[in-house]
């Protein structure tokens, strides 16, 4: 880690909320589909690393079934604690530090975890000693330098001022140990761990109301910390978030790249 190890994005903050419904709005499609395709059924026991919000753990307690079951774990749970009788089992779990929470598991998922977690090579590896043989891990992470503008359309001022203030984001998030191209590295990653039938893609949203609610929660969160780097005033942080509620851009977010494997049977 470099001079700074605080999470920017801490889920303490009341933005949290906010950026939780947006990636859920954003990304959810997508992961549910990887997961259908690698044939979750009922009874299937699951582990959702790094849940965050109640929405993938609900969705595969919905899948599973009262036959199957559900652990999501996260270092703060405090958004999960109102969906605790939504039928999984809520679980505070440092995946980067602690043993996993059990093992057997047909199906290991982690969204928007591994990047920000500073012992992440020990987390990959304990997610995968976790699964039974023949199960299945899925790991979906971001990779910013694959596509590094929040408005690929660079138009003019209003544009260039959202690229600059996204380039701010993630020198500070460089700065405090987070891999920006940590994402295309996961399919020789999950083969290099010994899992089989690897593949991956990517998906990236390029406009619509969820970017703009992530990008107004995100900016938020972090605005301080930009100011108080040098990297940004006050009044390019406030003229940018008026360009975002003025509907003035179209924002994206950086890939997705979902990368899957199967453990030998």
């Amino acid at each position: 880690m470099a001079n700074d190890s605080g999470y920017l994005l801490d889920n303490q903050q009341a933005e949290a909320g906010t950026r939780f419904g947006a990636l859920a709005a954003l990304f959810n499609p997508s992961t549910f589909r990887h997961i259908d395709a690698l044939g979750i059924a009922g009874g299937w026991r699951c582990w959702e690393v790094g849940a965050g919000g109640p929405s993938v753990p609900s969705w595969l307690a919905a899948r599973v079934g009262p036959a199957g079951h559900v652990l999501a774990t996260d270092i703060d749970v405090s958004w999960m604690t109102a969906a605790a009788d939504a039928g999984y089992e809520i679980r505070r779990h440092d995946v980067g530090v602690e043993p996993p929470p059990g093992d057997g598991f047909d199906l290991v998922h982690a969204r928007l975890v591994l990047v920000h977690v500073p012992q992440r090579a020990a987390a990959l590896a304990a997610m995968i000693s976790a699964l039974r043989p023949g199960g299945w891990l899925l790991v979906e992470e971001a990779d910013p330098m694959m596509q590094p503008l929040v408005c690929p359309d660079e138009s003019g001022p209003a544009q260039q001022l959202a690229n600059k203030l996204k380039r701010d984001f993630r020198t500070l998030m460089a700065q405090r140990g987070v891999d920006l191209s940590y994402g295309r590295t996961l399919p020789r990653l999950l083969r290099g761990a010994g899992l089989v039938d690897v593949e991956a893609d990517a998906f990236f949203p390029m406009t619509g109301a969820g970017c703009t609610l992530l990008e107004q929660a995100t900016v938020a969160q972090v605005r301080d910390r930009l100011v108080a780097a040098g990297l940004a005033t006050d009044e390019e942080v406030d003229r940018h978030l008026d360009n975002v509620a003025a509907g003035l851009l179209d924002l994206a977010t950086s890939p997705m790249i979902s990368s899957w494997g199967r453990k030998p049977a």
